[in-house]
């Protein structure tokens, strides 16, 4: 009995061990994950302030990359274990040959409205004026082709699209007449001062919501396969960020304005209307949206040919949601 206490008395400090390390963060992992926007990706950044990762027994270096295309080059270099990615951006590479996988989507539809020039009050006075985008291939350009047809006319043959550039250059190309109007997340048109506009349409008026994995968990097939306790633990602390941002709004804008260095009160109270509702309470990875990205992406590389399944593993997302994680982390 002596024997059995001093067994019991032993295993209790060895807990309390694991449970102080833990903690005081000597025990937890190293990891480097990171993200790329400052709006539809913050739960990224709500889950270092908040101290979800830690919580989760990560040791996490959050760095911002902002372009999908050296996003996905640090996952395949190694330099990021877990990284924020578009399934646009996650196909194209998976086609040319990279061995990437999406484990859960955040965002599964595109946030986009287009902004256009007072003086455009109709689609038909839209008809044979320019619209403006990053470049090719991204995010903008299919938010751009989404909306125009939308709209009832035809990307390019109706409505030219061009290359300008990121956010600023949109802008500053619209400020000067060079387009006509431009996609753009919720709220910045906000952060416009002096430039008459108006939001012609936005995906957020769409009846039926258009499927798109926009802010996608993004890891290479080899770190996924010997890590996957590790982006376990990344997924859950992104979802904890995701329930926080969805409850306590004056916290998260609060973040979101120290991130982005802004205090618009209009803009932060637009980003986080529109954020609370997009982010995903169980971050399926969307198959109709993978789908459609896969198919232009192949149309692309003649030859190819790969399924949705050879890019998408949510397979710890449903895990977290029958084991009734998810339910948990909402009822707090």
């Amino acid at each position: 009995m002596i024997e059995r206490c001093k067994g019991l008395r032993a295993v209790g400090l060895l807990l309390l061990v694991v449970i102080f390390r833990s903690s005081n963060g000597e025990a937890q992992e190293k990891i480097r994950i990171s993200y790329s926007a400052l709006d539809s990706a913050a739960i990224w950044y709500v889950a270092m302030e908040r101290g979800f990762y830690k919580k989760y027994g990560l040791d996490a270096e959050l760095i911002f990359i902002p372009t999908t295309t050296t996003t996905i080059a640090s996952v395949i270099a190694g330099d990021v274990k877990v990284a924020n990615a578009t399934g646009g951006g996650v196909a194209n590479a998976v086609v040319g040959g990279m061995s990437l996988v999406m484990v859960g989507c955040y965002v599964n539809t595109l946030p986009y409205e287009l902004v256009v020039h007072e003086s455009v009050k109709s689609s038909e006075n839209l008809r044979g004026k320019m619209i403006g985008i990053s470049r090719v291939g991204s995010a903008s350009d299919i938010a751009a082709r989404v909306l125009i047809k939308a709209l009832g006319l035809e990307p390019i043959k109706d409505v030219p699209i061009i290359q300008v550039g990121g956010s600023p250059e949109r802008a500053a190309a619209f400020r000067t007449g060079k387009i006509i109007g431009f996609p753009s997340p919720p709220g910045i048109i906000n952060l416009a001062k002096g430039m008459p506009h108006r939001v012609l349409i936005s995906t957020a008026d769409f009846q039926k919501r258009f499927d798109f994995p926009f802010v996608c968990a993004t890891t290479t097939k080899s770190y996924f396969a010997s890590h996957r306790d590790t982006v376990k633990k990344v997924l859950m602390a992104l979802i904890e960020a995701s329930h926080f941002f969805k409850t306590r709004k004056e916290e998260s804008k609060k973040i979101v304005a120290k991130y982005m260095r802004q205090d618009n009160e209009d803009f932060l109270e637009s980003i986080h209307n529109s954020y609370a509702k997009l982010f995903e309470r169980v971050p399926w990875v969307t198959r109709e949206g993978v789908e459609v990205q896969l198919k232009e992406a192949l149309a692309r590389r003649v030859g190819a040919s790969l399924k949705v399944e050879d890019m998408v593993d949510d397979s710890i997302v449903r895990e977290l949601d029958k084991s009734g994680f998810i339910d948990a982390v909402y009822k707090q």
